[in-house]
């Protein structure tokens, strides 16, 4: 559609935008002047001049998009090497300079979100460009992984509270000088804590792939 506006403007594709407006304004004076004529010459003159109107706005809109577009990429790929280089403060300046925030704006910033541990702000994040593009299976994946590492967490959690018998706030019976009760919410045993270096492990290979492998 937009070769048949550059087509009618006389120009080509790989016009710059000042050689586009210097046509339009040319096309723009000459029939403007002879809309005044009389009979269909006038008419046709008029008809042009609306053609020329549509077709630079058309071309200038895209192209502006086109801008738009480019400059988000460059600023998403920022924010990705940033992410996989640690420097999580830098990713989130790069994402808060943003003023559209599509699906992948929010796909990255629950990437952030999860390198600060916010689990829940990070699945809401996701949740959000599910939304806004529910055919994505890097969003669904990530989410899925996510949620279940969150159920997981949970689950550890309340078994960490009951297990020996005792209740949140009770704390440990026997406690020994220097016993650290959040070391049990990890669970007691070795396969337990490996279970959750896994799901940890899934979760962040599934998000910093995708994030890799998105361009």
């Amino acid at each position: 559609m937009s070769k048949q506006y550059y087509d009618l403007l006389g120009v080509t594709e790989t016009a710059t935008d000042e050689e586009i407006t210097a046509r339009y304004e040319e096309l723009k004076k000459k029939y403007s002047e002879d809309r005044f004529l009389e009979g269909e010459a006038g008419n046709e003159a008029a008809k042009m001049l609306n053609k020329i109107e549509v077709a630079y706005n058309e071309i200038m809109t895209e192209r502006r998009e086109q801008r738009s577009a480019g400059d988000a990429s460059s600023s998403y790929a920022k924010a990705e090497q940033y992410i996989r280089d640690g420097k999580i403060n830098e990713a989130q300046a790069v994402l808060d300079e943003f003023n559209e925030r599509p699906a992948e704006w929010h796909y990255l910033q629950s990437v952030v979100f999860y390198k600060k541990n916010w689990m829940n702000e990070s699945k809401k994040q996701l949740e959000i460009a599910i939304q806004m593009d529910s055919s994505n299976e890097k969003y669904r994946t990530a989410y899925n992984k996510l949620k279940e590492k969150i159920d997981y967490d949970k689950k550890q959690a309340d078994t960490a509270r009951t297990q020996g018998g005792y209740t949140q706030g009770q704390g440990a019976p026997n406690a020994q000088p220097g016993y650290d009760e959040s070391q049990q919410q990890m669970g007691g045993g070795f396969c337990e804590q490996c279970a959750t270096c896994c799901a940890c492990n899934m979760l962040f290979n599934c998000c910093m792939n995708a994030c890799c492998g998105c361009r």
